[in-house]
């Protein structure tokens, strides 16, 4: 065991296998996603990036272990997952436009609270609601309904829901997606800032914002690792040139 390991709040998976009916959507993977580093995943459509994290959110059964403080997260329904510290963001946002930023954030941070009233009946702002707002950039916009929210703001606002919950995982599926260039880079810087004290996995299609931000990429196809490593070492393996060749993607791995 390394020196990475010592703190235990990172994910071991190993062995984890989902089957649809014979069909082996995630089949017989291994990853370690350690604590303070941006781990991308990435992979042609199908590959089984989103299957793997259903599965290790509960969204979906699967096979095999994904340890997590002690805890096997494959025998675990999804509600008690979060409550462990896993969280994860869709493609599409999910926040309640209709309410404030504010009151999403309280929301998000009532999660932890035994017994919690509605949107700050406890006559303050929490800090970690203050702290989140300010670690995302929307201070400005707290009172604001979140449906006005530009749709990187709004990435990001679902990023802070995550932070109140103090989770220690963070699974973000394709969260630049449809985002201008500087929001994909406040995005990638928001990420760095918030990376040191969690576990943050990227599932990602925008190879740029890959190559810009990675500290360590997991390559899938067919469901299953092709390979691992730093974005040079990913850039350089044949098998994933080969996996990539004619198509758009490969240009930008290699350009």
């Amino acid at each position: 065991m390394t020196a990475s390991f010592v703190n235990e709040d990172y994910l071991e998976v190993r062995d984890l296998t989902v089957d649809f009916d014979g069909f082996k959507a995630v089949d017989g993977v291994d990853m370690t996603m350690l604590q303070g580093r941006l781990h991308f995943l990435i992979g042609p459509n199908g590959a089984g990036k989103t299957t793997l994290v259903d599965a290790l959110t509960g969204l979906v059964d699967g096979t095999g272990q994904a340890m997590f403080h002690g805890q096997n997260l494959l025998d675990m329904k999804s509600h008690k997952i979060v409550r462990l510290g896993i969280g994860r963001t869709f493609q599409t946002a999910t926040v309640f436009e209709q309410l404030t930023v504010l009151q999403n954030l309280d929301i998000a941070a009532g999660l932890h609270r035994k017994t919690w009233s509605m949107l700050f009946a406890r006559g303050k702002v929490p800090e970690r609601v203050e702290r989140a707002l300010e670690t995302i950039g929307l201070s400005a916009l707290a009172d604001k309904p979140a449906g006005i929210l530009a749709h990187g703001q709004k990435q990001w606002l679902e990023v802070g829901m995550l932070l109140v919950q103090d989770a220690k995982v963070m699974f973000l599926d394709e969260t630049v997606a449809g985002m201008s260039t500087d929001e994909r880079q406040e995005t990638g810087e928001l990420l760095q800032r918030i990376a040191g004290d969690r576990t943050i996995v990227v599932i990602e299609h925008d190879m740029e914002f890959m190559r810009t931000f990675a500290d360590f990429v997991t390559v899938m196809h067919g469901g299953k690792v092709l390979t691992e490593g730093t974005v040079a070492e990913i850039q350089a393996d044949p098998k994933v040139q080969e996996v990539y060749l004619g198509t758009v993607t490969e240009v930008a791995l290699d350009g």
